[in-house]
């Protein structure tokens, strides 16, 4: 789509090219047949924006009228005023109503109805949404099948009208005097998806790090309803308002695959640990920050609103970079790896911490595990895929906890058996292109949030080139490797060759070193002195693509699961 293309906005129907997003609100119109669609002043700005696009590079005489011009054609094939619209070339317009309908389709679109607390609203919300579907597709049909002159043998029935719809809400939350701002933005409540769902998005890769800044970010907005909505999540057991501008509704709606919706009763009248306002006019430096407001205990991030911050990468890390934060304030270790309780067929559960930074073979080993387990392993639950925490309970023990219920993983890198099994569900992300990822969904907030005890904690290491398994002798040299970060950067983010990152995780242990390293001594120490596993293992990520390196690796990695 061209940069050029400036969004339109009616009273039911806002549309921007520039960032593929179109948002329609039921509450201002609904539309309930196909010629009240086809006089809508939505509908007559979406033909203006495609004719608009298309006049760049005319195929046919009909993509070269005006949009007034474009809809009485399609009003007489509906009235089968055939003197009207033949002169045109039935098949030359068939040509453009199909191009026109794979153009509206390239939008993610999402539909929007604010429940004013109606619990038959609530009750009906996905049915009121089923039907503007219907009222899209059967336009479509019927024009097409006037023209051609014979009905379709086969349909298909695709999202035409919405990708998601959404339920929006104002709840009074516990908010401090200079967060006022925000109060009239509503909420998401309730979401409702259509996957597979695919997104795409001006940038593919996210850079840098998030660092602090001296004033609270909240004094820069200047939002209103109209443009603004908030996601509230729960992150752990943290609770983080995530407002972000419509423009970025891919991100905020995908959020819905990772992590969990707050209901009402966890916002009214409470107070957030975290706050992401995603999409500000401007920031420092143009990039991305923080600031801890000390004086209400509150976690700010701010991102602003530019090409390279539709990557979902941002909005993800962002809000597990506040999380994180957080986190190590309330003396917890963010770890930033993967979690998983596996069940052998000798009757042993385990559960494995893979620890490691981007790209280093987190996920890709517990894969190799399912691929080379055979009969061995009963079943594997995600406890954790990217980031997690590990805290202290009342008698002094170690325990693990997840942040997120989904997974946010590399199309290039995953098994074609999980893929199958999860792809009908999955939110994908630029699909066609380098780093392409879905998200989807792996438990729930429930298990996530359990305290979960720890069985083998092993490093992903992608730059040596042993293969197996190593377990470390003695917590220093454990610590050494773990706090050095390192590994060899596939290009999952702006980082190529070989990297170092303290602990592994610039998403809060980095911005906090100084309070994150007594936390990571006592956990250290407090595993070696239980006679935990904490090792190694060599995923040959950084040099071997087969994949067979990583597969005898997990073969030892089974082994020692198993028999010990």
């Amino acid at each position: 789509m061209s940069d050029s293309l400036q969004a339109i906005e009616s009273k039911a129907f806002y549309i921007n090219p520039n960032r593929s997003v179109a948002v329609i609100n039921y509450n201002e119109e609904y539309i309930q047949d196909i010629f009240q669609l086809i006089n809508s002043k939505g509908f007559h700005n979406l033909v203006d924006l495609y004719l608009e696009e298309s006049q760049l590079a005319v195929t046919n005489k009909v993509e070269g009228l005006a949009a007034d011009t474009y809809i009485n054609i399609l009003k007489a094939i509906l009235i089968d005023d055939k003197p009207t619209y033949e002169k045109y070339g039935n098949e030359q317009i068939l040509k453009s109503i199909e191009d026109f309908y794979s153009y509206y389709r390239s939008y993610f679109r999402v539909s929007l109805i604010n429940k004013h607390n109606s619990a038959i609203v609530k009750g009906n919300f996905m049915t009121i949404d089923n039907r503007f579907n219907e009222v899209v597709i059967n336009l479509y049909r019927a024009i097409e099948e006037k023209l051609q002159g014979f009905p379709n043998r086969t349909y298909r029935q695709i999202n035409a009208g919405t990708n998601a719809c959404v339920l929006t809400q104002s709840i009074k939350w516990n908010m401090p005097k200079k967060y006022q701002a925000l109060e009239s933005i509503r909420f998401l409540d309730t979401i409702m998806l259509r996957p597979p769902m695919m997104m795409h998005t001006k940038s593919n890769k996210r850079e840098g790090v998030f660092s602090a800044v001296e004033n609270n970010p909240i004094e820069k907005f200047d939002g209103d309803q109209k443009d603004w909505y908030c996601f509230p999540a729960k992150i752990g057991e943290s609770l983080a308002f995530i407002y972000f501008h419509r423009d970025y509704f891919v991100s905020g709606i995908a959020l819905a695959n990772l992590f969990e919706v707050a209901d009402e009763a966890s916002i009214a009248g409470q107070k957030p640990d975290e706050i992401i306002l995603f999409g500000l006019k401007e920031t420092e430096g143009g990039v991305s920050h923080y600031y801890h407001d000390e004086e209400n205990d509150i976690w700010v991030g701010e991102v602003p609103y530019n090409d390279k911050t539709t990557y979902f990468g941002y909005m993800k890390k962002m809000c597990l970079t506040v999380h994180n934060l957080h986190m190590i304030y309330e003396n917890h270790l963010p770890i930033h790896g993967s979690m998983v309780k596996i069940s052998f067929s000798n009757g042993k559960t385990k559960s494995v911490v893979f620890f490691g930074d981007s790209g280093a073979g987190k996920s890709e080993s517990i894969e190799a595990l399912q691929e080379i387990a055979d009969d061995k392993i009963i079943n594997i639950e995600t406890i954790f895929d990217d980031m997690g925490s590990f805290a202290f309970d009342d008698e002094g023990n170690v325990y693990a906890q997840g942040t997120e219920t989904g997974a946010f993983v590399r199309l290039d890198d995953l098994s074609s058996s999980v893929a199958f099994k999860n792809m009908d569900r999955g939110i994908y992300l630029n699909p066609e292109l380098k780093n392409a990822r879905v998200i989807l969904p792996a438990n729930t907030y429930k298990n996530v949030v359990e305290h979960h005890s720890i069985d083998m904690w092993v490093y992903a290491n992608n730059y040596d080139a042993e293969i197996g398994l190593h377990q470390f002798p003695d917590e220093d040299q454990a610590k050494a490797t773990f706090i050095a970060g390192k590994r060899k950067a596939l290009g999952t983010t702006d980082e190529v060759g070989m990297s170092t990152t303290f602990f592994a995780n610039p998403f809060g242990p980095v911005q906090e070193e100084a309070k994150t390293r007594p936390i990571i001594d006592k956990v250290f120490n407090k595993l070696y002195q239980d006679n935990v596993y904490v090792g190694e293992i060599y995923t040959h990520l950084g040099y071997d693509k087969s994949k067979d390196s990583l597969h005898e690796s997990a073969k030892e990695l089974l082994s020692e699961l198993m028999n010990n």
